[in-house]
């Protein structure tokens, strides 16, 4: 028995929470998998998990073991990372989640920046607005904006968003253009699906002083790109990243809505699961963010967890 490949198995299960889906990420089969975790409790003398027809779970042992499992997986790496002079030169995948609205203009070109340095380093990314579980999914890092996810991830902030307000010239010729934050509750807001309140915009005013709306609309998306492309094409209202729309707002298809007024704004972090077993090559590239989200004009960076 391959003990280590049997570790790793074992701990895929675990995380996958299903032989079938474990053997889909390590590429092998249901019996191979099983197997070996067979061998594994076999050599051990003890049973990791309960199997029922519906779920699997860990034993007692089977806990204490496979806490101890994720951290040998993650010393072993490093272990081959310094052998291999990797510190200096990272290799391997790093599979990574951004939203949307930030994977063409901005995580793209960090992407290849880096790339550039390290050639052996290749990247997995996943496109989502979605909170994806990390752990659960096997992801290393993600990117995300305003929202962090779920307790005991690490993050770090990059940087901030402004959200802006605008809307077409010719819907405000045909509707006419808002004087004060309540008027936006009669025009037609296009909405974010992925916000923690659609139907509720906040603005700030000049003196420092919060106004939160509830507004209403015909379109609410999961889509950044499709709310800014249907507030250009006249359908109502867009509170959206200020990065997004600086094209339509300087080719003036779209105009600042309330420009005494400010969105807020909100923190983007690069977001792991744990700093104690982040690989050489991740904690490189959250660092590597880090510098890129500032020189490119972000706020200061920071740390959080």
């Amino acid at each position: 028995m391959d003990r280590i490949a049997a570790i790793q198995a074992f701990v895929r299960v675990v995380e996958a929470g299903s032989f079938a889906r474990a053997a889909q990420r390590l590429r092998s089969s249901t019996s191979s998998i099983s197997r070996q975790v067979a061998a594994l409790e076999q050599h051990l003398g003890a049973r990791l998990l309960n199997r029922t027809t519906r779920k699997l779970s860990l034993t007692e042992g089977g806990q204490a073991f496979y806490e101890r499992s994720v951290q040998l997986l993650a010393e072993l790496e490093e272990a081959e990372q310094l052998a291999s002079a990797t510190a200096a030169s990272p290799r391997g995948t790093i599979r990574l989640t951004c939203p949307r609205n930030l994977a063409a203009q901005q995580v793209a070109p960090v992407i290849a920046r880096f790339a550039a340095r390290p050639p052996s380093v290749r990247f997995d990314v996943t496109v989502s607005d979605g909170l994806i579980d990390l752990v659960d999914e096997g992801f290393d890092l993600a990117i995300r904006i305003g929202r962090v996810g779920a307790d005991g991830l690490v993050a770090r902030r990059l940087g901030r968003v402004r959200l802006v307000l605008a809307a077409a010239p010719s819907y405000l010729r045909q509707n006419g253009a808002p004087r004060a934050p309540s008027d936006l509750a009669g025009h037609r807001a296009l909405t974010y699906a992925y916000s923690a309140a659609p139907q509720l915009w906040r603005l700030i005013g000049p003196e420092g002083d919060a106004h939160e709306v509830r507004v209403a609309g015909q379109l609410m998306a999961n889509s950044g790109e499709l709310l800014i492309a249907s507030a250009v094409a006249g359908l109502g209202l867009v509170l959206q990243p200020e990065f997004m729309m600086e094209l339509e707002l300087t080719a003036g298809h779209l105009v600042r809505v309330l420009p005494d007024y400010e969105g807020p704004l909100l923190d983007t972090w690069a977001v792991y699961p744990s700093r104690r077993h982040l690989s050489a090559k991740v904690r490189l590239f959250v660092d590597h963010l880090v510098e890129s989200f500032a020189v490119d004009g972000a706020s200061t960076p920071a740390s959080r967890g």
